[in-house]
């Protein structure tokens, strides 16, 4: 990336002005995406955000972008109220956009140009409700000063992230994210009670089973020995007869 304008502006805008008006799907996806990535890289030295703005030219503050997520790998994990490259020396190094028929244009053509052009290592187009991306997740790779497309694992059709260290596939309406290294999916605090509730429901249950399958086992046996004993008072009967 070439060098900023040494410009001094007083004021880059906080908000661009304009309403997120997504649905619930894409709006809690991209939150839920920002949450699973904050505690993934908690207490690294990582800055994870989005719907930040992120300005790019120094002395420009028309000159944004606005990624659903983007991760800074090597930069303190302060919080901001704006991103100013020039100022963190810092390009984002991962960006997931959430993307929809709304902002498909952008998604696909011109923000993929402008990560290119910063030096964002890699960019992820996630479509939830499969609108309009075939396959609804999809990804790029910064290679030789061009966005390549990454190719999705033979068997899953999953996207792994190099810079993340993360294998990241989409299910159902949701976006799931997978340690490369122990391949344990990443939840975030509400995923992680739900799944401890069904931990202890299903381990509840297999304890009820094994009570049932006791108690059962128990009633057999004391069945067959009464059958004994009555089978050996028979013969006992027939003897002194």
């Amino acid at each position: 990336m070439s060098s900023p304008i040494d410009v001094k502006v007083g004021y880059y805008p906080e908000s661009d002005g304009k309403p997120m008006g997504e649905t619930d799907v894409h709006r809690d996806e991209m939150v839920r995406h920002i949450e699973l990535l904050k505690q993934y890289y908690a207490d690294q030295k990582v800055y994870v955000s989005g719907d930040l703005l992120v300005y790019y030219e120094q002395g420009n503050p028309k000159k944004f972008v606005v990624p659903d997520l983007f991760v800074a790998i090597g930069v303190s994990p302060r919080q901001r109220r704006i991103y100013k490259i020039w100022e963190e020396r810092h390009v984002p190094d991962v960006i997931i956009e959430t993307t929809s028929r709304k902002t498909k244009k952008k998604d696909q053509f011109d923000k993929p140009a402008l990560y290119c052009q910063l030096g964002v290592k890699e960019y992820f187009l996630f479509d939830p409700l499969g609108e309009y991306l075939d396959p609804n997740l999809q990804g790029y790779r910064l290679v030789d000063g061009r966005m390549s497309a990454i190719t999705p694992e033979a068997k899953d059709s999953s996207l792994v992230s190099e810079v993340l260290g993360l294998r990241l596939q989409a299910y159902d309406i949701a976006l799931q994210f997978y340690r490369v290294d122990n391949g344990l999916r990443l939840l975030t605090s509400e995923e992680q009670v739900r799944e401890q509730r069904i931990a202890l429901r299903q381990e509840t249950a297999a304890r009820e089973r094994e009570s049932i399958a006791r108690e059962r086992e128990s009633i057999a046996r004391q069945a067959a020995e009464a059958e004994v004993l009555k089978l050996r008072a028979q013969l006992a009967s027939r003897k002194q007869t």
